[in-house]
């Protein structure tokens, strides 16, 4: 039904995973009935049996049931979606599959996460691609103090406009946020239609956008940071101790400096009758 069937609907990936889970544990119900028709048993005798068993399962195996019901909401309700692009406590990556006790998010590495149903019934998912797959890229750009902002705004708005996975429309836009520390901070707003590529499409936008800011000679600030050292109007106590350590720390190296002194005029002087000899 899934590779055959529903393939020739037309129906996005989703949908053609949500009809074939259902057919896949609707038959399943169905043909558990059928066989034990067919083996002679009387289902209405084992009702209040069955009705046992199910307190006993559900008291023994809350967490199943737990996760087997969020399975359910999910693939019923459909809050994502087999081919989303979500992001759950960190987690990023894009729905593979999803079954009544577990979800397989593919994430941007390359592996395959198995996530337990109720984590997105709990915690705050962030789905990029629920109903409408467009969505905002915010750029923080800095530049110093004293260059004209309207040639950083032009330049800003080249960079993205030169990139193709950027929307035209909406338009792309550039936010003068204030005045930093050591920088004049602006902010680049531009659309999307492909979440997963996000952060491709940063890089490439950075990349740019340093090579339009240089080409123009608009200068990019590095952190700086000014230290004044001021003596103060107070002056400075020591005590007669430490006085009295210093002088005579002060007396060590003046003798130790007199003794180097010497030792070096020794050895030039040896040098020197040492040559006369020799010549």
């Amino acid at each position: 039904m899934r590779s055959r069937l529903l393939h020739l609907t037309g129906l996005n990936r989703g949908t053609q995973e949500t009809v074939a889970q259902i057919a896949n544990y609707a038959l399943i119900f169905f043909g558990t009935i059928v066989l034990l028709q067919l083996a002679g048993l009387d289902l209405s005798s084992l009702t209040i049996f069955a009705s046992v068993i199910g307190v006993g399962i559900g008291l023994g195996l809350q967490g199943i049931a737990k996760e087997f019901i969020s399975g359910l909401v999910l693939i019923f309700e459909r809050p994502i979606q087999v081919g989303d692009f979500v992001n759950i406590e960190g987690l990023m990556g894009t729905v593979e599959r999803i079954s009544v006790r577990s979800t397989e998010i593919r994430t941007m590495d390359a592996i395959s996460v198995i996530v337990p149903n109720s984590r997105f019934l709990e915690s705050e998912v962030i789905n990029w691609s629920h109903q409408n797959p467009v969505s905002r890229l915010t750029l923080p750009v800095g530049v110093a103090y004293g260059i004209n902002l309207h040639m950083v705004r032009e330049a800003l708005i080249q960079a993205a406009k030169e990139h193709s996975d950027v929307l035209l429309q909406p338009e792309p836009q550039v936010l003068f946020k204030g005045f930093g520390d050591n920088s004049l901070d602006f902010d680049l707003l531009v659309w999307i239609a492909n979440p997963p590529q996000q952060f491709k499409i940063k890089s490439d936008l950075y990349f740019r956008i340093e090579e339009i800011l240089r080409d123009r000679s608009l200068e990019i600030p590095f952190p700086q940071r000014d230290l004044h050292i001021r003596s103060g109007s107070v002056p400075l106590e020591l005590s007669p101790q430490l006085s009295e350590s210093l002088s005579q720390l002060s007396t060590s190296l003046t003798k130790w400096l007199e003794f180097q002194s010497n030792t070096n005029s020794w050895h030039k002087s040896n040098s020197r009758i040492d040559s006369k000899e020799s010549s």
